[in-house]
């Protein structure tokens, strides 16, 4: 298939794959553990199927040539994923981080790398001074998340690879907000692509997966040693599952991410919100960086509120959103990221990483615009009532 295509195309070619055997138009789901060898001499590419499996090569195939890269992983989590990247990694080595990672990513890093001898340093990644400052000689990873997790933060890929190259230093990216749908970190330099594919690729909030994809054959034999070592491979059925979220990807995200920039402006135009996170927005600091590495500015925006007490005056009177942990699905989620996704922070933790006890966190699906803004809209009423009930009370 000629590379032209659009990328919708692409997706499709892709992730529909015709059996030789009976002409099905969907990949068969092989529900088989272990694998009929020949002979002593001769065995065939599977044997047993953590070590791999025809229905996950096809998913593994999907996003290694979406991406761009030399060859995709599926993991039973986002978590799986990153932990087996940062495994690359060995006693004496450190990896330099953004200092409002996930939460999950933070845990691995504080409470269980350290262990085996593998330091971090977290640091803005938006500031290349900052980046480059915390490179030592044993520095082998620059781990970046762009945008960032709640705070929509953009860091610059090309230049972090840059830096990296300098510094013999590998570089790691969190695709998961932008997907190769909107962002694609290989094509700017990076060496491993990470997704919760949870998320956006899943789209459905039925799946608990994780993707890799490396650029390099050596990079990618590394990872394999480790998913097979490890053993925390993506089960049949839910790669199965998730060949046919992935499907529907393009068109889910470019809906989303059209009704999230107007809920952004909607946002940015109320009088009971103090900040809109989205670099969808001109006035984002990042807008324009984010403008040359990634084509739109994606489905998930935060906003904070005057205190927690305001969020939770939103959140208890929403009715179309979910209020629950996890992004990317067909319905929209809200979330308080002080007490979800950012649980595992300290208070001087999240506000250094610019996560006040007002912020909420929007995963816009694939409802009508128009009839969230109304929502949005009511639920105001209530925040702006209890605040004047607060300033009263002050008095």
């Amino acid at each position: 298939m000629s590379e032209s295509v659009h990328f919708s195309t692409k997706l499709i070619k892709k992730t529909v794959a015709v059996d030789p055997q009976t002409g099905a138009a969907n990949v068969p789901v092989y529900l088989s553990s272990t694998f009929h060898q020949k002979d002593f001499d001769h065995f065939g590419k599977y044997d047993y199927t953590r070590s791999g499996n025809p229905t996950r090569d096809a998913l593994e195939e999907a996003i290694a040539s979406l991406e761009g890269g030399t060859r995709g992983f599926a993991f039973a989590s986002g978590m799986a994923a990153i932990s087996t990247a940062f495994l690359l990694l060995s006693a004496g080595d450190h990896a330099v981080v953004p200092k409002n990672v996930y939460g999950g990513t933070f845990r691995i890093l504080t409470q269980v790398l350290g262990r085996f001898g593998i330091d971090h340093t977290f640091v803005d990644t938006t500031n290349l001074e900052e980046v480059e400052k915390a490179i030592r000689p044993n520095t082998k990873v620059i781990y970046v998340e762009t945008p960032s997790n709640p705070t929509l933060r953009v860091t610059d890929i090309q230049a972090i690879v840059q830096l990296a190259k300098a510094h013999r230093c590998l570089t790691f990216v969190d695709n998961t907000f932008m997907t190769p749908v909107f962002q694609r970190p290989l094509d700017l330099g990076a060496d491993l692509v990470l997704h919760s594919a949870t998320k956006f690729i899943s789209g459905h909030s039925d799946v608990v997966a994780g993707l890799a994809v490396a650029a390099s054959k050596e990079i990618a034999d590394k990872i394999y040693f480790l998913q097979n070592a490890l053993g925390a491979v993506l089960g049949v059925q839910d790669s199965w599952l998730l060949l046919r979220g992935l499907k529907t990807l393009d068109v889910r995200i470019r809906k989303s991410a059209e009704s999230a920039q107007r809920i952004a402006e909607f946002f940015a135009a109320r009088p009971e919100v103090k900040r809109v996170f989205y670099p969808g927005l001109a006035d984002h600091p990042g807008a324009a960086l984010h403008a040359e590495q990634a084509s739109s500015g994606g489905a998930v925006l935060s906003f904070e509120l005057k205190n927690e007490a305001s969020a939770r005056a939103f959140v208890n009177h929403v009715k179309l959103p979910v209020f629950a942990v996890s992004l990317g699905a067909v319905e929209s989620i809200l979330s308080y990221p002080p007490k979800m996704s950012h649980a595992e922070l300290n208070e001087e933790e999240r506000e250094k990483a610019g996560i006040g006890s007002g912020l909420l966190r929007l995963s816009v699906g694939l409802e009508d615009a128009e009839d969230l803004i109304r929502d949005f809209s009511e639920a105001f009423v209530y925040v702006k009532d209890r605040e004047q009930v607060t300033v009263r009370s002050e008095r």
